[in-house]
């Protein structure tokens, strides 16, 4: 058992997950990577059932360890959207420029103290064998007046962080992963990984 196909196409993500899982001394791959290119309709009511969707679709096309995630920004002001529907939020197709600045523009004239919002993600495994595992994380932060910072991708550059003074967008790799609700979500998945016997990790 030598590799983990990780459930997604996204460039950006695909780093961070590799940086925070190459310790466990297994390949990582996309699933483009892996010859999965199926398409997968994401319809759960929450983050985990989503990434059980993703998960368990590509499990069904390999023998590898599948992981996937679900990720949303909840944005307290705003019922806790756009939330699950995050990443369709305005249409799949759409620029996050213009998701940022469409929330930014639902937001004006509210005070920073009620600009309260958090990232939250779920990850899912479907191990040889069908075992499932989830895992979850948030982080808690506030919706800034304008996009901020080049790292990162999506949400991250109106997403600010009080006690960093930063966007996620003006984080470090390292940083990011270390606060972020994928990076601490992943850490969780990892120590589950690691006590499951069917997998020699490092």
């Amino acid at each position: 058992m030598s590799r983990i196909v990780f459930a997604t196409g996204n460039a950006g993500k695909m780093r961070e997950v590799r940086m925070i899982l190459e310790d466990l001394g297994l390949e990582v791959v996309s699933m483009k990577e892996a010859g999965i290119t199926i398409d997968i309709e994401e319809d759960g009511a929450t983050y985990e059932e989503n990434a059980l969707i993703k998960a368990r679709a590509v499990a069904a096309c390999t023998e590898d360890i599948v992981l996937a995630d679900d990720s949303g920004l909840e944005i307290d002001r705003l019922n806790g959207e756009p939330g699950v529907f995050s990443a369709r939020y305005l249409g799949e197709d759409t620029s996050y420029s213009i998701k940022n600045a469409n929330l930014i523009g639902r937001l004006e004239g509210v005070p920073e103290e009620e600009r309260t919002a958090r990232f939250v993600c779920a990850i899912a495994a479907v191990l040889p064998g069908g075992q499932e595992l989830t895992t979850r994380a948030a982080i808690e932060g506030r919706i800034g007046y304008e996009e901020k910072g080049e790292g990162g991708f999506g949400y991250d550059p109106i997403f600010y962080v009080p006690e960093l003074r930063k966007t996620t967008a003006e984080l470090t790799g390292e940083e990011k992963n270390l606060v972020s609700h994928r990076g601490k979500a992943l850490q969780l998945m990892k120590e589950e990984l690691r006590s499951y016997e069917g997998i020699d990790c490092q």
